[in-house]
């Protein structure tokens, strides 16, 4: 992969952790002295979205570090990187936001269920929600190394960046604070960046995405 990439990934990284202090400073203002703001019910699709995605990051982050443990490949590591730091910055937002809120962090109904899909069979096997990787995948991939981790790697968060994007978009139809729903878009914009880049990756090691 050409190092132009790399230092994309880099920057819009940046940006969004940037943008992510911004945005959580932004709403706690709307609680204690800016704009009055309607607090979002438990089972609104702001509070979902928050509780769902907080999740589907948690692998995203834990997937990363795996695979900076599995290969020396400065590119794929540094991806990692940036996707682990990334992930793990706005869960703590998402998380806080339900905290700044009064919500619980978890709900008895499925984790779709915001986005009238808490009928949608669970993949099982740990894998909770659309795009999110089975214990038995995370298994595999702590049981390799180099190029065959970080085509597993790439193919799995492929598909985990599938899923969160439309778990974003649906947060952009849905949700009522503002901010939360420009985090989301910021969310799609930036994972489907970060897809075109790994479609790269992976014909550069002779693989394609799984589906």
């Amino acid at each position: 992969m050409k190092r132009r990439h790399v230092g994309w990934i880099a920057g819009a990284a940046a940006a969004v952790l940037v943008a992510a202090g911004a945005i959580t400073y932004a709403v706690a203002e709307d609680r204690t002295g800016g704009p009055a703001v309607r607090t979002p019910g438990a089972e609104s699709a702001d509070a979902g979205f928050a509780r769902g995605m907080a999740v589907h990051h948690q692998q995203a982050v834990e997937m990363s570090y795996i695979v900076r443990d599995r290969t020396q490949n400065a590119e794929v590591r540094r991806l990692a990187y940036d996707i682990a730091q990334t992930q793990a910055n706005q869960r703590g937002m998402l998380l806080g936001w339900l905290d700044l809120w009064g919500l619980p962090k978890v709900s008895e109904k499925p984790p779709m269920a915001w986005m009238g899909m808490g009928d949608m069979p669970e993949r099982g096997d740990g894998s909770l929600m659309p795009g999110m990787a089975t214990d038995t995948e995370l298994r595999k991939l702590q049981s390799l190394n180099g190029k065959q981790a970080e085509i597993l790697y790439l193919q799995l968060m492929t598909d985990h960046h599938r899923g969160g994007i439309h778990m974003a978009e649906g947060c952009v139809a849905k949700c009522t604070v503002g901010v939360e729903k420009r985090l989301a878009q910021g969310m799609v914009d930036a994972q489907q960046g970060e897809l075109q880049v790994m479609a790269q990756m992976l014909k550069e090691r002779g693989a394609k995405p799984r589906s």
